[in-house]
C-alpha cells in the first residue's frame, strides 16, 4: 500500500510538452526527447530562483484520465515570484492528498515505466488509498537518481 502524505503547494518551472500516454507507449514519445532537450540545454542551470537541485517532472492539465492528453513539465521547485524564461513554462503543484509510490532501484528508463505500471494496476484495483484526482502528478529526481543506470525515484500521485 502506497503511504498517503498531505503535501503543501509549490511552483515548478521548466520545459513543456503535450502527449499521451499510448504515444509513450508506441516508441515515437516525446517524454524521452523532452529529458533529452532539459540536458542538452542545460535548462537547469537556466532556471532563476531556484530553490535546490532537485529536479520534478510534471503531470498536468490531463484532459480526462490516464487515456486522455496531459502536459509534461520537466524542471526545478523555485521560489515564489521567481522569473519565468522565454520557452519555459511555470506550474503550480496543488496543495493536497498524494499517494507516494517509490520505484525500484535501477536504470531509469526501465524503473520509473515499471513504477507507473504498478500505480495503474493499484488504480484498478482501488489500492492507491483514494481514487486519482488527475490534477497533477509528479516524480521527484534528488540525490538517489544522480547515476541514470542505479536510480530510485518517488513519484507523487494526486489523490482525493
Amino acid at each position: 500500500m502506497p503511504k498517503k502524505v498531505h503535501q503543501d503547494g509549490f511552483s515548478v518551472v521548466g520545459i513543456e510538452v503535450r502527449t499521451t500516454n499510448a504515444k509513450e507507449m508506441s516508441g515515437e514519445g516525446a517524454i524521452p526527447k523532452q529529458w533529452q532537450k532539459f540536458v542538452q540545454d542545460g535548462i537547469q542551470q537556466k532556471i532563476p530562483g531556484k530553490t535546490d537541485g532537485t529536479i520534478y517532472a510534471v503531470y498536468s492539465d490531463y484532459a480526462s484520465d490516464r487515456n486522455g492528453e496531459y502536459s509534461f513539465l520537466i524542471g526545478l521547485r523555485v521560489n515564489s515570484g521567481a522569473t519565468v524564461p522565454a520557452g519555459m513554462v511555470l506550474k503550480n503543484m496543488p496543495s493536497g492528498e498524494y499517494a507516494v509510490i517509490t520505484s525500484d532501484k535501477g536504470p531509469v528508463a526501465k524503473v520509473v515505466p515499471a513504477a507507473w505500471q504498478q500505480i495503474w494496476s493499484l488504480d484498478d484495483k482501488a489500492q492507491l488509498g483514494a481514487g486519482r484526482a488527475y490534477r497533477a502528478d509528479f516524480e521527484v529526481y534528488d540525490e538517489r537518481s544522480a547515476d541514470p543506470q542505479s536510480s530510485q525515484v518517488d513519484i507523487y500521485v494526486g489523490v482525493k
